[in-house]
Parts: C-alpha cells; sequence; structure tokens
C-alpha cells in the first residue's frame, strides 16, 4: 500500500472513508431489524455496506502502522493505536449480524419465524451497531487528539 496518495498520508484518505462507512453500515443494520419498510428498500445494500466496512477497517490500520513510523511516539498515539486494535472484532460483528438479517428476512423456513430469532436478531443488530459506532468515536477522538494536540489553540 502506497504511504501517500496525492502527497498527504493513505491513512488519513482510507480512515475518512471508514469513519463515515462504518457508522453508516451500522445505521443501515438498526434500519433492517426494526423497520421493515426500509429492509425491503435496503435488501442486500445492507450486507455489502458492513462488507465494504470491514475490508476498509484493516486497510485503515495497517495504512495507521505505515504512519506511525513517520510520526512521534507520543502516549496519545499510542493510546490511538490501542483503541484501533479494538474496531475489528466489533466490526467483523456488524458483518456477520447483517448477513444474518438479511438472510433472515429472506428466508421462507417458519422455523426462523419463531418469535425468539427475531428478537435475538434485534438485540445482537443493537449491540453490534452500539458496540462499533462507540469504538469508531473513541478511536476518531484519540487519532484527532494524537493529530492536533498541542498544535491548534484553544484561546
Amino acid at each position: 500500500m502506497p504511504e501517500t496518495v496525492f502527497g498527504l498520508p493513505t491513512h488519513a484518505l482510507i480512515v475518512h472513508a471508514t469513519v463515515v462507512l462504518v457508522p453508516l453500515a451500522a445505521l443501515a443494520v438498526l434500519l433492517h431489524a426494526f423497520w421493515p419498510v426500509a429492509r425491503r428498500r435496503l435488501g442486500v445494500v445492507t450486507p455489502l455496506l458492513a462488507g465494504v466496512a470491514l475490508v476498509l477497517t484493516p486497510l485503515s490500520t495497517e495504512s495507521g502502522e505505515n504512519l506511525q513510523r513517520d510520526v512521534r511516539n507520543t502516549a496519545l498515539v499510542r493510546r490511538h493505536v490501542e483503541l484501533a486494535d479494538g474496531l475489528l472484532p466489533w466490526v467483523i460483528a456488524l458483518f456477520v449480524v447483517a448477513v444474518g438479517l438479511w438472510l433472515l428476512h429472506r428466508s421462507a423456513d417458519p422455523r426462523l419465524r419463531v418469535r425468539w430469532v427475531p428478537l435475538l436478531a434485534a438485540v445482537l443488530a443493537v449491540v453490534a451497531a452500539v458496540g462499533v459506532t462507540q469504538q469508531v468515536v473513541r478511536v476518531g477522538h484519540a487519532g484527532a487528539r494524537a493529530t492536533w494536540d498541542g498544535v491548534v489553540s484553544t484561546q
């Protein structure tokens, strides 16, 4: 992976796509789980968005590791890296739930219409969406602090 694109660190470009698409995929999962009209309109878009988020997450991490070699190793950078390592499991969970919801609502199998199956799917959707969103916010905040701490005056 190139370290820069058009003179900018690749990490900055990929991370912005990740920061947009991961919460968007989480929103699609929630809509898919709770709103039948949205579920019909979203269709396969929900697992596709989650799949793109799943691909972008390790690319963000890899590009961040490349960038880390070129920046000072501060406590803020280490905290950002530590939090970023915790994002992938949440994105995997979101992808699995997205695919599961899509398959569940496409299936005509009456065994999947038992009351507890859609309820369990909805609970897992909420857990995955909230988990991935809070982790993206924490990672992004730590990255912003690592980048801008001491650079911008708050006065």
